[in-house]
Order: structure tokens, then sequence, then C-alpha cells
């Protein structure tokens, strides 16, 4: 008995697979054989492929939570940087003010210091001019008094005068 016309014409049992020369029943087997043993090792492959996909969604979902996590830390701590960075300009923006007051003040201070200083060094140098100008005057009166009494006076009326003055002197 034989199942298929296009077997070989030796008493032998065998499968053509050629697909424009086999016959339905031949397709049939094959496709019965795949479909049973390869339904078992698919679905093992399949499976572990989904575990494995479920498993990478679960890991990376919760990646997601733990970056948005620290996403949210990070954006609070941030805001906290830039409040800090903002209360610190205003600090150093207080203290220069102080600091420029401070030094214009003391700028202020030290040109009314100088002004009194050199007021009163015009002052004394002043003074000085004057008392050196009375020193000259006096020297020069005392000389020209001098020139004059040696010639006003002769040796006699100068001793009468020294006479008198010691009377007065004496007298007293």
């Amino acid at each position: 008995m034989v199942i298929c016309p296009y077997l070989v014409a030796e008493a032998s049992f065998g499968l053509d697979f050629n697909p424009l020369e086999t016959n339905l029943v031949n397709l049939v087997i094959i496709i019965g054989v795949l479909v049973y043993f390869g339904r078992q090792f698919l679905g093992n492959l399949l499976g572990s492929r989904r575990e494995r996909i479920q498993s990478e969604i679960a890991e990376a979902e919760q990646r997601a939570e733990r970056a948005a996590v620290q996403l949210a830390d990070a954006q609070q701590k941030l805001a906290q940087a830039q409040a800090e960075a903002g209360r610190i300009r205003q600090q150093a923006s207080e203290t220069a003010a102080q600091a420029g007051e401070k030094v214009l003040a003391e700028g202020r201070a030290e040109i009314e210091r100088i002004r009194e200083g050199a007021a009163q060094d015009v002052s004394s140098e002043q003074a000085r001019a004057i008392a050196d100008l009375r020193q000259r005057v006096a020297t020069l009166a005392l000389e020209r008094a001098e020139a004059r009494l040696q010639d006003i006076l002769d040796e006699s009326a100068q001793t009468q005068l020294i006479e008198r003055s010691i009377a007065q002197l004496g007298g007293r």
C-alpha cells in the first residue's frame, strides 16, 4: 500500500518536501507536527520573553518613579539655592551700599580735617609772618631811633638823659 503516489517507486516510505509536488496530506501532517511540538517551545519562549518584558517594564517604572523623586528633590534644592543666592545678592548690595556710605563719610571727614589743617597752617603762617614783620619793624624802628638819637644827642645830652633816668628809677 502506497500512501503517496509521488513517492519513490521502490517500496520505501518517505516524504516529498518539494512544495509544488507535495500533496495536501503531507502539508497537514507537517503543520500538525509543527503545531504540536512547536506550541510548547514557542509558548515557553514567548512566556519567558513576556516575563522579561514585564520585569523590564516594572523596573523602568521604578526607575521613572525614582527619577521623578530625584527631580522633585533637585528642583526643591534648586529653588532653595536660588533663594539663598537672592538673599546673598541682597545682603551684598546692602553691605556694598553701607561700605560706600562709610567710605564717603570717611572721605568727607578727611576733607574737613585737611581743610581745618590747612586753615590752621594758614593761620599759623599768617601769625608767624605778622610776628616776623613786627620784629623787623621794631628792629628798624630801634635802628632809626638810635641813629636819630646819635644825631640829635651829643655826649652831654646823653649824660643828662642817663642821670634823669637813674633819678626817676631811684626816686621810686
